[in-house]
């Protein structure tokens, strides 16, 4: 049964809603134009104005649960931001039980990853420059995921992608952290030329972007409007949370600080696809096909991710593919349907707090042993980091589901949710989430076990290492609270509050096995992956030690993704580029030539920097001309009418 989405005019409280991405953003515009005048006290600016919005989104949490659970959705439209022909957008906000579980993460997570921040940071000399970009990141995602329209969310979603992009290249005189920055904001392009194009298609079918009225029309849309409607949606979805094809940006975003890579895993950006597909229920629930794709898309990466991860050395690089692996989780879940898509928030929300806690432990360890990150030159931590190793060890229990930490009660729904699709397919997809437990224990417990136990194996440059000081310690102890009891407190109490959105819990088949059976099996499969790492790493590694057998040699090369991306599309690109730059010789590389020996420089160099900009801006551009003519051909031609 379709059921009528509106939304009511925020009063009270709730009418401050535009604060909640005003106070971040204004604090960046403070450090930004201030420039070295707030180097003393700049961070201190950032961590407010994200600490202030948490408050406010707490209250304001509070104010609408307070609401008739049928009326809890305040909006809020500020001015028409777009007035053209039939096209009308507005600047508008929407507080509803989705934003508002998005709001307490996005600032309440982000709150503690700036306070530790402050710490990390300490003696960077541009540190205030790093809280303005850490503020704008937050502003940002608070825009994306409060706009009560999809132009809104678009908006945020862009501002976002800067904000990668300036702060995994905040060392940018390293080439490898340049390198990454711009990987990032070219990858995340072609998602967002697929998200753009949608929301084009939603208003040339449906005349509208407001998502009540998109929701209220899907019904009169065919089944291949849909289709392809969520398609596109799904690309921009898989490119900002690295989900397959487009996961090969977030591993090389750990290039940032560490700070910035616990930021983008645990409260921002990759949890954007995870609640881009929630919030567009209604269409992803109106096509089993489309469904069936994202179910696809989510058991697919949570086994690349797995399986990647347990090949690493780099301790952030570990941590990355384990996030690529867990929204794969979230893909699975919200892919499901039905109940599934709160079960999804709930994971969502829980390895919002254990994946924060070890990206922080990790910069803590980092921190402690001279900015080294191979696991194998770790060793013997747990005796001289006590803090780092016991609120690490909370996340390494956490993600790996064991009772009664927050992973059991949030990621063991998803596997059961995936035995219930009613057909053979229960088997293959809860087959590999069955599987990808497993191996998140191995490669979990041999992140762990290297880095904190066994014999030391450090270079000679480090003599002993050191704890952290307690501006970052006390965020890791909490953050450890929340690893230990979050899944328990949530597991019920999200889905309830959710029902308004994402409607209730309510499986449509039985399991093809019981509760208990699939449960018995996750953590059989669970303590069997962590022996085996316990068994094989327990004594430490050393680089020559490694296995290179060949899905090891495989895997250590991404299971050949890059090579992949780099001979279909890199390549095609660098050739367009040559042959641009051959046939306008006179143009190009004249005036590449002139500007060098103006600046007395050499063209070699002039040349290079052009052939990777043409080469980047051709491919980015390339691909949105090819996915705009096809949609414009495929309205014109009758195919989505």
């Amino acid at each position: 049964m379709e059921q009528t989405v509106e939304y009511a005019h925020a009063t009270g409280l709730l009418s401050g809603i535009w604060l909640l991405v005003a106070i971040p953003l204004a604090s960046a515009a403070v450090l930004l134009l201030l420039g070295r005048k707030a180097d003393k006290w700049g961070h201190w600016l950032g961590v407010v104005a994200v600490a202030v919005p948490f408050v406010l989104g707490l209250s304001m949490f509070f104010s609408l649960r307070g609401l008739d659970p049928d009326a809890r959705a305040a909006e809020q439209s500020l001015w028409d931001f777009i007035v053209v022909g039939g096209l009308h957008v507005e600047f508008g906000l929407l507080f509803d039980p989705l934003a508002a579980v998005f709001v307490l993460l996005i600032t309440g997570v982000g709150s503690l990853i700036h306070l530790y921040a402050v710490g990390y940071m300490e003696h960077d000399p541009e540190r205030r420059k790093f809280f303005a970009y850490f503020n704008l990141f937050v502003a940002a995602m608070l825009l994306l995921v409060l706009g009560n329209n999809y132009v809104m969310l678009y908006f945020g979603w862009e501002g976002v992608g800067l904000a990668s992009y300036l702060l995994i290249s905040f060392w940018y005189v390293r080439p490898s952290a340049a390198t990454a920055g711009k990987k990032a904001f070219l990858m995340n392009r072609v998602g967002d030329a697929g998200l753009a194009i949608g929301i084009f298609l939603l208003f040339a079918t449906l005349g509208t972007t407001q998502y009540d009225e998109v929701f209220n029309g899907v019904g009169a849309l065919s089944g291949t409007t849909v289709l392809v409607l969520g398609i596109l949606l799904l690309l921009g979805a898989a490119g900002k949370s690295g989900q397959f094809p487009l996961q090969a940006w977030l591993p090389d975003a750990m290039e940032g600080p560490t700070p910035v890579s616990a930021l983008i895993h645990a409260a921002t950006m990759v949890t954007a696809g995870v609640y881009l597909i929630a919030r567009s229920n209604p269409i992803f629930s109106a096509n089993t096909t489309l469904q069936t794709i994202v179910v696809s898309v989510g058991a697919l990466t949570l086994l690349l991710g797995c399986i990647i991860g347990a090949a690493k050395d780099d301790i952030k690089r570990v941590l990355a593919w384990s996030t690529v692996s867990q929204i794969g989780y979230m893909f699975l879940g919200v892919g499901l349907g039905g109940g599934a898509y709160s079960l999804a928030i709930v994971h969502l929300l829980a390895h919002g707090f254990f994946k924060a806690n070890m990206f922080l432990g990790a910069g803590s360890v980092m921190h402690g042993m001279h900015d080294q990150v191979d696991i194998r030159r770790f060793g013997a931590l747990s005796k001289y980091m006590r803090w780092t190793w016991l609120t690490f060890m909370m996340g390494w229990l956490a993600i790996i589901g064991i009772p009664p930490l927050s992973g059991f009660f949030t990621k063991e729904p998803i596997i059961v949710a995936a035995f219930e699709r009613g057909d053979w397919t229960s088997w293959l997809y809860g087959g590999a989430a069955l599987l990808g437990a497993g191996l998140t224990a191995f490669y979990m417990t041999r992140l762990f076990i290297l880095t904190f136990h066994g014999p030391k194996r450090w270079t000679e440059d480090i003599k002993e290492p050191h704890e952290s000081p307690y501006i970052m310690t006390v965020p890791l102890m909490l953050l450890a609270l929340g690893s230990i009891g979050a899944g328990f407190l949530m597991k019920t109490s999200v889905p309830r509050w959710l029902e308004p959105v994402l409607g209730p819990e309510v499986a449509e088949h039985e399991p093809v096995l019981s509760h208990g059976v699939i449960t018995a099996l996750s953590l059989v499969l669970t303590v069997l992956g962590a022996g085996v790492a316990y068994a094989l790493f327990r004594k430490g590694t050393a680089e020559q030690e490694q296995p290179a057998g060949v899905l090891v040699t495989a895997a250590r090369r991404n299971l050949y993704t890059d090579a992949f991306n780099e001979a279909v599309f890199e390549r095609p690109g660098i050739y367009l580029t040559r042959a641009l730059v051959f046939l306008d010789n006179r143009g190009i590389d004249g005036a590449v030539n002139g500007l060098a020996a103006t600046v007395g420089g050499s063209s070699g160099r002039l040349r290079r920097l052009q052939t990777g900009f043409v080469r980047s801006y051709a491919l980015s551009m390339l691909t949105g001309v090819v996915l705009v003519v096809g949609a414009f051909l495929a309205i014109q031609l009758g195919w989505l009418a």
